[in-house]
């Protein structure tokens, strides 16, 4: 099985990551992509960052009836940082057999040379880095393929951004999302 592997913040799911999965599963002929939120991301502050349990409901619910799209709370359950290496080598464990596609955004192709292990994750995975507007895939690394994706300049940041400013954000995210936000009371204020 070819299993395509979407980590993050998710802070929150927003439709530029499910274009971002379907398109991989598409051009890449995956079976299934496994999004997995970070509990504590290594190269984040975690400032504004919702409660981990928070941000998985919210992932369930945008990915709900998309049989090839899951979610796994490996990096919840774990305790303190979240570090690919980690989750890699215990995904290892669960899929011995399958191939792996670690999928990220070009925009941390940047940060790379900051990644622990980088070069045992190299040898576990096969590297795919998705075009994200404003960072062209240039200058890329020979152990990484590339995946042109529709272009589609939402974030995470540009979502909360919105949500403190009273601005609309409901078309950047999943419906189930946006209501989940709302009931929740999201991205408000600093306390999540």
């Amino acid at each position: 099985m070819k299993i395509g592997i979407l980590g993050g913040t998710f802070n929150p799911v927003h439709i530029g990551h499910l274009i971002l999965a379907e398109e991989a599963l598409e051009k890449l002929g995956l079976d299934r992509v496994i999004f997995i939120p970070a509990n504590l991301p290594p190269h984040k502050d975690n400032v504004d960052i919702a409660n981990p349990n928070l941000r998985l409901k919210m992932i369930k619910s945008a990915i709900k009836g998309n049989k090839k799209l899951f979610v796994s709370e490996i990096e919840i359950k774990r305790p303190g940082r979240s570090y690919t290496i980690d989750t890699l080598k215990a995904l290892k464990k669960k899929y011995p057999k399958d191939e792996l596609y670690f999928i990220i955004g070009s925009d941390l192709l940047k940060y790379l040379n900051e990644w622990k292990d980088l070069n045992e994750i190299m040898i576990m995975v096969k590297f795919i880095a998705a075009t994200r507007p404003g960072y062209p895939l240039e200058n890329i690394p020979s152990y990484i393929q590339t995946l042109k994706i529709r272009a589609v300049d939402i974030s995470g940041f540009s979502v909360r951004q919105c949500i403190k400013e009273g601005k609309s954000f409901r078309y950047l995210v999943p419906e189930a999302v946006f209501n989940y936000i709302r009931k929740n009371n999201l991205y408000r204020g600093t306390v999540l």
